[in-house]
């Protein structure tokens, strides 16, 4: 899925504004002035087009997440993990350990 702006395609395809899609567990919907994209893995992610992102995961994935949003587990000591298991000191520095090329 990309989004730039209002501007959402699906593999490659377009998406029109205000229009939901669904398909193969892919579902894009328009809730008020934002764009949300949500999976049958059971990850939601929401954008205002702007600035903010949300991401919201169904309870079943407690614990079994990792990455930039976290490990899903209301632990804070296991917030900042790296892609190699450490965990940063910094934010900035466990947002750097996620660059990819």
């Amino acid at each position: 899925v990309v989004a730039e702006g209002r501007n959402v395609s699906v593999n490659g395809a377009a998406v029109p504004e205000g229009r939901p899609y669904l398909h193969k567990g892919l579902g894009v919907t328009w809730p008020g002035d934002w764009v949300a994209v949500a999976s049958s893995l059971g990850v939601r992610v929401a954008w205002d087009g702007h600035l903010a992102v949300t991401v919201t995961v169904e309870p079943e994935l407690r614990g079994a997440t990792w990455g930039l949003c976290g490990t899903y587990t209301d632990d804070p000591a296991d917030d900042f993990v790296r892609p190699d298991g450490a965990i940063a000191a910094f934010p900035a520095a466990f947002g750097n350990s996620w660059k990819v090329p």
